[in-house]
């Protein structure tokens, strides 16, 4: 059983890190004055939920009664775990906070997350080592995004880079609920949380910007993001999210998003020619020490 489940984390985590790796990447390509941030996200969550229920139904499972409380426990990792971060993110990118920034904002989601499992899951508790650990990979994350110069006017535009660091506290939570909710297969959890992450996207946007809803067709190049968010980072992703759960805890997934900033700078390498600069090299020491050490907190 050992073997089995080591030998899907060996598939599992490289097909997560490579989906999360390349989503704000994606989201800074949609000019958010021919698709605000509340119908992007109402439109990708609207489409992955409908490709995941399909493949639910594909798969020979089906979606619980609407009275169990899976549905509480999903669709509030919904809202709270795609809906609002995602239109945070959003929001806090066209407001002006870079995505060198957004991702040292972003990295306090495992220590969100670290503290949170200290007190709501018992097989996860806080040590001295692992917390030491946690600190160590975030200032590899600041040191792999904070410029050469600094000053006091990175908090300048605090008011938005506070919506970042709201997203990332919700990711920490939905870890939690995912690990406390109530058994189902990954496919189905997934439907649930993309089923209530749509409902209160749809909502949202009818609500804060009834008056953007689309009227026309969208550039190609604007549609070939949403697609690629919608089945990457909003279909597998949530998919392979929920099954890493199920299978490991909140602690891996802390870790996951420590190397997702690294994963983001190799893709721009890759798919962009971005030059390689002598300070990945060291956060990536950095995150890989501090990683080390957390291990050694959990044994």
């Amino acid at each position: 059983m050992r073997r089995s489940i080591l030998s899907n984390l060996w598939l599992l985590v490289p097909a997560t890190l490579l989906l999360w790796g390349t989503e704000y990447t994606l989201v800074g390509t949609i000019d958010a004055a021919i698709i605000s941030e509340a119908w992007q996200v109402a439109i990708r969550m609207v489409f992955a939920a409908a490709l995941m229920v399909g493949f639910v139904y594909l798969s020979g499972h089906k979606l619980p009664r609407l009275n169990n409380k899976s549905w509480l426990f999903f669709g509030t990792m919904g809202f709270i775990g795609m809906t609002i971060p995602f239109y945070l993110i959003a929001r806090g990118y066209n407001a002006g906070v870079d995505s060198g920034l957004i991702s040292i904002l972003i990295g306090v989601t495992p220590l969100f997350t670290v503290i949170l499992a200290h007190f709501f899951v018992k097989s996860e508790p806080l040590t001295k080592l692992k917390s030491l650990g946690f600190i160590i990979g975030f200032l590899g994350v600041c040191v792999l995004f904070l410029p050469t110069e600094l000053s006091w006017s990175l908090v300048d535009n605090w008011q938005a880079q506070a919506l970042i660091i709201l997203a990332a506290f919700g990711y920490a939570m939905t870890s939690i609920l995912g690990k406390c909710a109530p058994e189902q297969p990954a496919s189905v959890g997934a439907s649930l949380m993309l089923i209530g992450g749509a409902v209160s996207a749809v909502l949202g946007a009818y609500i804060l910007a009834r008056s953007e809803m689309p009227t026309t067709i969208p550039p190609a190049k604007i549609i070939g993001a949403l697609a690629a968010l919608t089945i990457g980072a909003t279909f597998f992703g949530n998919l392979l999210y929920l099954r890493l759960l199920q299978i490991s805890g909140p602690s891996l997934i802390a870790k996951i998003n420590y190397i997702v900033p690294i994963v983001a700078i190799i893709s721009g390498m890759v798919f962009l020619q971005e030059s390689l600069h002598s300070r990945y090299i060291i956060a990536l020491v950095i995150i890989l020490i501090g990683l080390a050490i957390a291990r050694m907190g959990e044994k």
